[in-house]
């Protein structure tokens, strides 16, 4: 019997270990409140890192090494009253380099756009298909928009089934009385985030992700010439995309997490594929091209 209960205690803590997708580190801080009772930002901690780390979000079993790693942190301004707050979300997702030491970051955004009721003790209830309450639905919405993203650098259209699942949250908010989920509230919202994703019109984003990263930076730790021309794509897909509509938001995120991964990159490029880059990037993201000039400014 002991070794019976020994054998089913081993199979579930396999099971465990090989089922949840995410290692994202939570944290909720609230250095603007004022008072004592911070007890509940402990609490909401604790529940919000076992919500988001313990919880089965997909039908696939992952090991422990290939968990998505981010970062989700939660800074409360606001107490309007003992269970309502008003709060930021910085979001980051990082994904490791084939056969490299690195961790690129996918994703650095924050949104300012959060408020929320939160009952300390009570369980953290999310349903995809009714919209329970904005602090799970907006936790959630982003871990699938991590799925997502993270899915698209290693396949083809790899993220399409989150999106799509991120998208079921925005249109199930619709009604919601907090902000960041409607089309007419900003430019810059959880609802134009994903529309910019799942839109055909600017599908050449999706593939640039892919190229970037699988056929990319995997490459480069084998040969970095072959790496830098998928890149040199993926710019290419980037620019197609910015002319389809200047300012889009999802490809401001793209390069507000990789900036400083560009320039490296292209520091050590040879002098063509260093003056194509630059003049890339200054056409999409102008307002940064003083950073981008110090690519040609490089030293091979």
């Amino acid at each position: 019997m002991k070794k019976t209960l020994g054998i089913l205690f081993f199979l579930l803590i396999y099971s465990v270990a090989f089922c949840q997708e995410f290692n994202v580190v939570v944290q909720v801080t609230s250095p603007q409140v004022e008072g004592t009772e911070k007890k509940v930002f402990e609490t909401l901690q604790q529940e919000l890192n076992d919500f988001v780390n313990n919880r089965k979000w997909t039908n696939f079993s992952y090991k422990p090494e290939e968990r998505i790693e981010g970062t989700l942190l939660i800074t409360v301004s606001q107490r309007v009253s003992s269970d309502q707050f008003v709060a930021r979300i910085n979001l980051a997702l990082r994904r490791p380099v084939f056969n490299a030491s690195y961790n690129t970051t996918l994703l650095n955004y924050i949104d300012r756009d959060f408020e929320f009721t939160y009952v300390e003790f009570q369980p953290l209830e999310y349903n995809d298909n009714v919209f329970t309450s904005n602090l799970t639905s907006t936790i959630t919405y982003y871990l699938y928009m991590f799925l997502g993203i993270d899915g698209d650098t290693f396949a083809r259209n790899g993220g399409s089934i989150y999106y799509e699942r991120a998208q079921n949250i925005v249109n199930l908010a619709q009604n919601a009385r907090e902000k960041g989920w409607k089309a007419f509230e900003s430019q810059k919202n959880r609802y134009w985030m994903v529309e910019n994703l799942v839109n055909p019109s600017y599908a050449s984003i999706r593939e640039a992700l892919y190229k970037y990263h699988r056929t990319g930076l995997d490459v480069m730790s084998d040969d970095v010439e072959r790496g830098r021309a998928s890149i040199n794509e993926s710019l290419e897909l980037l620019r197609k995309a910015n002319r389809e509509r200047p300012g889009l938001f999802i490809l401001q995120l793209f390069l507000e997490a990789k900036r400083d991964e560009l320039v490296n990159i292209y520091s050590g490029a040879s002098p063509m594929d260093k003056t194509n880059a630059v003049n890339i990037l200054k056409e999409i993201d102008p307002s940064n091209a003083a950073r981008y000039q110090r690519i040609l400014e490089a030293k091979q």
